[in-house]
């Protein structure tokens, strides 16, 4: 199961594997790399954009001050 966000204008995916979450940047491109991110394996597909928020509101801007899901639970 993979979800994407809008992370207060950058495309953060993640994705489930067994119980551990993987976070990657998306590219311009398209491309993907690895994120950085440790997202606990307790939390729920829908608390994962109050997460990127609580972690990343340091980024938010006047024109880009929020995050939202953009793809959400897409498999594959």
């Amino acid at each position: 199961m993979s979800h994407r966000f809008n992370v207060f204008g950058r495309i953060i995916a993640i994705e489930r594997s067994g119980t551990a979450w993987t976070a990657y940047h998306i590219g311009n491109e398209g491309k993907r790399r690895p994120a950085g991110l440790a997202i606990p394996s307790d939390v729920p597909p829908a608390e994962l954009a109050q997460y990127l928020y609580d972690i990343y509101h340091e980024s938010a801007t006047p024109t880009n001050g929020d995050v939202f899901e953009i793809a959400p639970g897409l498999s594959g």
